[in-house]
């Protein structure tokens, strides 16, 4: 059976046969000898360089990664904050403005006040709106014409430059819009005086009557 030769094999050969040779040729193949070895030692380092670097590379792109990831999902969770912020601060306001006024009422007392409002406020943009007009005529088989008319309506968005970037026009921004409120107060077992409460609601708020509760509180000697 044949040996099969190492990678290094054919040094051990050029080797030996250095050292049968004459003297002057013996010395010439150390000198290869050594070169080859320098050389074979400056190649490991450079794979080993390039592989450092790869894995280098897929570090710090792999934090970069994570480091966004973290960004984005800080900036949502403070962007959703604010919005329940927001939304709370408007229903506290509406209640502290409810809770004064209704007390303001004859035979109204001892009110609390609910209000929910939908989560996000309304923005109307400015748009283009393009009416476009088509008139047919056909023929029919008798030699008869009818007239057909469309009429078709597109808007687009009206677009403003703000530094390399375009933005849409905003018009106006709207207050979310309430949901329901809930009136508690003393007094309001009186039926005049809860159309009172639900009419004062329904006109300070906007609101429709049917997205309006109220009911009687109960005194203090009630369990």
């Amino acid at each position: 059976m044949s040996k099969k030769n190492g990678p290094l094999d054919w040094l051990k050969n050029l080797w030996s046969e250095g050292n049968k040779a004459d003297p002057s040729r013996k010395k010439n193949n150390k000198l290869y000898y050594v070169l080859i070895l320098v050389l074979v030692g400056a190649a490991l380092m450079i794979i080993s360089d390039f592989w450092k670097a790869g894995e280098e590379k897929n570090a710090t792109t792999a934090m970069k990664e994570m480091e966004a990831g973290a960004d984005e999902e800080e900036a949502f969770g403070r962007k959703k904050d604010l919005n329940e912020d927001g939304m709370k601060a408007l229903e506290n306001q509406y209640e502290n403005q409810l809770k004064e006024a209704l007390e303001q009422i004859v035979g109204v007392y001892d009110v609390t006040v609910v209000v929910n409002v939908e989560a996000t406020a309304k923005t109307v943009l400015e748009k283009n709106l393009t009416l476009k007009n088509q008139t047919t005529v056909e023929e029919d088989k008798e030699g008869g014409t009818r007239k057909i008319e469309d009429q078709s309506t597109e808007d687009q968005l009206v677009l403003i430059k703000e530094g390399d970037k375009e933005v849409p026009i905003v018009l106006e921004t709207r207050k979310p819009e309430v949901k329901g409120v809930l009136v508690v107060a003393g007094g309001a077992e009186n039926i005049q005086i809860k159309k009172w409460i639900v009419e004062s609601v329904t006109r300070g708020l906007d609101v429709p009557s049917h997205k309006v509760a109220v009911m009687p509180k109960k005194s203090k000697g009630d369990s």
